[in-house]
């Protein structure tokens, strides 16, 4: 039974598209799959326990044949690079995220060409101030779980505005997201809702309602804020 789930799993997790997505994705995507509650209406707000235990997905995993399809198994990818011109015309944004798994997976999936957005991971602060000084005019994002990263960019960042994305208990809630544990992980998003839900939101293709002052309206922009109603709702 858990290895057709996990044939499933893979097909929702590379879909649409051949996305790339990591082992910890992959997991989660598992998980949704075994636990029918995590498809229950979203107007109903609740997260649901992982029903598998990591150490059993990945005995699971250890018996497919071959490579899967769409895992990243590689070594960590570095920051690209920006041309020399990037620093003298500056940046728009950059985005940094909490788990370099992720930082990968984005990069992997070519959000930093398509959202012209340079991604990195918390643990590559601090950046050459060269970027700092080319987001004169621009923000800094933070993707994460929890609010400690974004005092580690903030510090970092200085004058320069740093917006979180974090994942708020509503929004897992919303998701019907399965967690390991009390906090919900960016892992567990679905891989084409994150990467679709991170360039809108980054690109600043989405705005709430304009009845909200802009301060509040940034302070209920998590990454999972989905327009309702309308024809961005996922």
């Amino acid at each position: 039974m858990i290895g057709r789930a996990l044939r499933r799993a893979v097909i929702r997790a590379g879909a649409p598209g051949r996305i790339l997505f990591t082992e910890r994705q992959l997991y989660f995507e598992l998980c949704r799959g075994l636990q029918p509650l995590c498809h229950a209406p979203r107007r109903l707000r609740f997260t649901v326990p992982a029903p598998i235990g990591y150490a059993r997905f990945r005995q699971a995993l250890s018996r497919w044949p071959g490579e899967v399809p769409g895992l990243l198994t590689a070594p960590r990818r570095p920051a690209p690079e920006p041309p020399p011109e990037v620093f003298e015309y500056g940046l728009p944004r950059i985005l940094v995220c909490q788990h370099r798994e992720i930082a990968d997976m984005l990069l992997a999936n070519g959000l930093h060409m398509e959202s012209v957005c340079p991604v990195f991971a918390l643990d590559d602060l601090p950046l050459d101030p060269r970027f700092r000084t080319a987001l004169t005019d621009g923000r800094i994002y933070v993707l994460h779980d929890t609010d400690a990263p974004v005092d580690a960019v903030a510090r970092w960042a200085g004058d320069v505005p740093v917006v979180p994305l974090g994942l708020r208990p509503v929004h897992a809630r919303a998701l019907h997201l399965p967690t390991v544990g009390a906090t919900a992980e960016v892992a567990a998003v679905n891989p084409a809702r994150l990467l679709r839900t991170v360039h809108r939101l980054v690109r600043e293709q989405y705005r709430p309602r304009r009845t909200l002052p802009r301060l509040r309206r940034l302070a209920a922009t998590g990454y999972l804020s989905w327009p309702e109603p309308g024809p961005g709702a996922l």
